[in-house]
């Protein structure tokens, strides 16, 4: 039986690191076409060199796809970024700026591939949320509530494209060992208002991080969702993850809550 990702047509945004590369990889692997949206060129894969947060780039190289493929059959929105602090000395770029690239970044690509998916009767979109959209982790309150967005914005429009052969889904990574840990912006932690706290809470969060599962595991749950014929709603990855976000979504939430803070607050 031949692989059902043979010849497809996939694009991954930030495959030049991490989850996106992992998944960009494996795609290739099995016989797809891969294309990859980074702000730097990739050695590996075809690639577009395309900031995703500006709009005008993004239809550029979406019209730049088609032109050389004919189509799009998926879309996996990963590129993303991360800060750290208290919300109350996060300052507004530094919010915006996450929101730009981890939201309006998938919303810019989406609303760029959506027409070529529905002309051609069809396609599948990734996002790549994640457990902290679950379970929002104090200190990391911007990331998680840019990926809650992301996850609400693909429940939503799974429905909205359904009858056109679209198919959505957002698959939810726990911690995972990636360049992401490095690269993660910190804000303000030597306010004495909040002590060692924050210092503290990113500490176990980066050492969560650096433990973490592969990027092939969260990949080979982004390649699964995007050739079902049906895939959920959303997807986490990771069975210790799997099992956490169960007991957030049976617990009650003051209990849930406590737990976080006693964890990283």
């Amino acid at each position: 039986m031949p692989d059902k990702a043979k010849d497809k047509v996939v694009v991954v945004t930030g495959a030049t690191a991490g989850i996106g590369r992992a998944a960009a990889a494996m795609f290739k692997e099995r016989g797809a076409k891969v294309v990859c949206l980074a702000r730097r060129k990739s050695d590996e894969f075809d690639s577009i060199q395309t900031d995703v947060t500006d709009r005008e780039a993004v239809k550029r190289a979406v019209d730049e796809v088609v032109r050389k493929y004919g189509r799009i059959d998926v879309l996996v929105n990963n590129a993303g970024m991360g800060i750290s602090g208290a919300v109350e000395n996060t300052d507004e770029a530094a919010a915006r700026k996450i929101f730009d690239l981890n939201f309006f970044g998938v919303l810019n690509v989406t609303q760029a591939v959506l027409p070529v998916m529905r002309a051609q009767g069809g396609g599948t979109i990734v996002n790549v949320s994640s457990v902290a959209a679950e379970l929002a982790i104090p200190f990391q309150a911007f990331y998680s509530a840019t990926k809650s967005a992301v996850s609400s914005l693909s429940a939503a429009l799974r429905n909205e494209v359904a009858p056109f052969g679209i198919k959505v889904t957002a698959v939810l990574p726990g911690d995972v060992k990636t360049d992401f840990t490095a690269s993660r912006e910190k804000n303000a932690f030597d306010d004495p208002a909040y002590g060692d706290r924050i210092a503290r809470s990113v500490a176990v969060m980066e050492r969560d991080e650096k433990n973490g599962m592969s990027p092939d595991v969260i990949a080979k749950a982004i390649v699964r969702a995007s050739l079902a014929g049906n895939p959920p709603v959303s997807r986490v990855g990771g069975w210790k993850y799997v099992l956490l976000v169960r007991l957030a979504h049976v617990l009650p939430k003051r209990l849930v809550s406590y737990i976080l803070g006693k964890m990283y607050a």
